[in-house]
């Protein structure tokens, strides 16, 4: 893999490729990748499929949001740090700002008709993350060892609630997964070359840790470390998908007492109606944290600390990851870490979910019609959030 690569294109154009990209890209991240390769692959041709597959197999690969990360790499690509740069803000932006405007509103929102299109964003989230597990499922489970797997990370949150509990379930699945030694130490046709030197990389991994071991003896000096500490460690071990951000920030924001569990639900249920990534649900909670800092000043600190060591580990495996992806050891730990998330998923699914959301057997029906609509009927996550806030009207109503 080369270190360097002459990146040919100017930072306003990524821009405006990816706020088009910001504004359409419904569907959640697998969704994005294939808007990405419409847009970027097959119509502008920045690179070809096979250096787009690496590279989505990269991103796959690391904790983090995958398309954003995808996203930075192709902006880094094609103009250079200022690219990548140009990238993340113009995909996030759009997304962010709707939910900044929602958290912002959302307190005024009152009577029979608000309070019950809130209940139906509850109630969607559940039909959405059951939707996610089974899919998740499907993918990173699909042999008993796996399986497994993912059944103790649910019994080890049933003892041990909260970030420690779900820290301690991603590494008794990575440990799991190297003993079960599943990787096969094959190759990915295609190469990623970026502007990132070895020197940069090291530099990349260095923050990435020391941020991880920093920020919590940090947090108790002032809240707004306390909220980029909480954050940065949900983004830290965010892996296997967009959806597993939602356990890790609930034990940051609601078992903390900054997020009532009701805001945090239906701040959940708005995010699967907006185009761009699922990561810009952090603009919401930190728009709502009860503490300050909130508002415009909480969303932002929010935002930026929950993507930025997904980013940084991106940067530090950058001109690694050809010999990286050979090594069986890594493929195996990293299977058994996200076999793990899925139980951990799971079990999100339960609790806060399903206990918080559905309270009889009307809330139930509601959010099965939701999931049969998502699942077999393939209907877009933004139209079955449509029909369940009309649910939960009716269902206001009608109490």
């Amino acid at each position: 893999m080369r270190e360097e690569n002459p990146a040919n294109g100017r930072p306003a154009e990524v821009f405006l490729a990816f706020l088009k990209l910001g504004l359409t890209s419904f569907g959640g991240p697998i969704a994005h990748l294939g808007y990405f390769r419409d847009e970027l692959v097959t119509r502008r041709r920045w690179l070809n499929d096979e250096a787009y597959a690496d590279l989505v197999a990269l991103c796959q690969f690391l904790p983090g949001p995958a398309s954003s990360q995808v996203g930075f790499a192709l902006g880094m690509m094609r103009a250079g740090w200022l690219g990548a740069l140009a990238a993340f803000i113009a995909f996030t932006l759009p997304s962010a700002l709707i939910l900044l405007a929602f958290a912002l509103s959302a307190g005024a929102i009152d009577g029979p008709i608000g309070t019950g299109a809130l209940h139906g964003l509850k109630i969607v989230a559940v039909a959405i993350v059951a939707q996610a597990v089974l899919g998740m499922a499907r993918t990173l489970c699909p042999d008993r060892e796996r399986a497994a797997i993912a059944v103790g990370a649910v019994a080890v949150l049933a003892f041990l609630p909260g970030a420690i509990g779900m820290i301690g379930a991603i590494l008794l699945g990575a440990v799991g997964g190297l003993y079960l030694g599943r990787g096969t130490g094959r190759a990915v046709g295609g190469h990623v070359a970026t502007p990132v030197s070895r020197a940069r990389a090291i530099a990349a991994l260095l923050a990435f840790a020391g941020l991880l071991i920093a920020l919590p003896l940090l947090a108790g000096l002032s809240q707004g470390l306390a909220v980029i500490d909480g954050f940065y460690r949900s983004g830290a071990l965010v892996f296997g998908g967009g959806h597993v951000v939602l356990p890790l920030l609930e034990a940051e924001t609601v078992r903390t007492g900054w997020v009532s569990a009701d805001q945090f639900l239906a701040g959940y249920g708005a995010a699967q109606a907006v185009p761009g990534p699922i990561f810009t649900f952090a603009a919401y909670l930190g728009a709502v944290l009860d503490p300050v800092p909130n508002g415009v000043a909480g969303a932002t600190l929010a935002l930026l600390a929950l993507f930025l060591p997904g980013f940084l580990i991106l940067i530090a495996v950058l001109p690694f990851w050809d010999r990286f992806r050979t090594l069986a050891p890594a493929q195996s730990l990293m299977q058994g870490a996200n076999a793990a998330v899925v139980g951990i998923l799971g079990a999100a699914l339960y609790s806060p979910l399903f206990t918080s959301a559905i309270t009889d057997l009307r809330d139930f029906t509601l959010a099965l019609a939701a999931f049969v609509l998502l699942t077999l009927w393939k209907v877009p996550p933004w139209a079955v959030v449509i029909v369940a806030g009309l649910g939960g009207v009716a269902l206001t109503l009608t109490r």
